[in-house]
């Protein structure tokens, strides 16, 4: 078994680019999020649950979860967000040792892209070491409402859902700061990558 690169870092810091980029020179990844969206896309294995748990009303018209209907709900009512933990978790961690562990046992490196790695003791277990991806809170608002369309108010209330930056850096590693340009953000990404990766692999 390899190392596995917990890399992580909150909305909007440019953590997937990052995943990206280690991927195009040759690091298997193994993507929380991409695994979460399949458990509660249309027949996903999460769905039944949690329309049986949260209604119907909760799923969008082709079956699968009505993202932002339930973003509201977690958002304002902390017992649903730690219901639909509870569905979604264990078969994301079913899925993501499969992957780690089976999968790309043979990979010197794994990247393990978990967006809330600080904020789960078992997503942070599994990782050998950690790479912060971190950014300006204001520059991730910024972002978040280019990318995804999220209101300065919307955008705040998901970074505070999440680890703050202090608690990240605190857990990190490594660090890899991501707020200028994205061709500096690559360069930095691909220089930090062919500096470490080959001590990680030695070691």
């Amino acid at each position: 078994m390899g190392w596995i690169l917990g890399l992580t870092g909150g909305a909007g810091s440019g953590k997937s680019t990052a995943a990206a980029i280690l991927a195009a020179m040759g690091c298997p990844v193994v993507d929380a999020d991409q695994i979460s969206r399949a458990l509660t896309a249309s027949g996903g294995e999460a769905m039944p649950e949690i329309i049986r748990v949260f209604g119907s009303d909760m799923a969008a018209s082709d079956g699968a979860l009505d993202r932002p209907k339930m973003r509201e709900l977690v958002f304002r009512d902390k017992d649903a967000r730690k219901k639909l933990e509870a569905i979604v978790h264990a078969k994301l961690a079913l899925r993501v040792d499969h992957l780690l562990y089976e999968v790309h046992k043979d990979a010197p490196v794994v990247i393990y892209d978990c967006p809330l790695l600080i904020e789960s003791p078992a997503a942070w277990e599994r990782a050998d070491r950690i790479l912060v991806i971190d950014a300006p809170e204001a520059l991730q608002i910024e972002r978040l409402g280019t990318r995804s369309g999220l209101s300065p108010e919307a955008a705040k209330r998901l970074l505070a859902a999440q680890a703050t930056r202090r608690e990240r850096i605190l857990a990190a590693d490594d660090i890899i700061m991501n707020d200028s340009t994205k061709e500096c953000f690559e360069r930095r990404v691909r220089s930090w990558a062919e500096a470490v990766l080959p001590q990680i692999c030695a070691s």
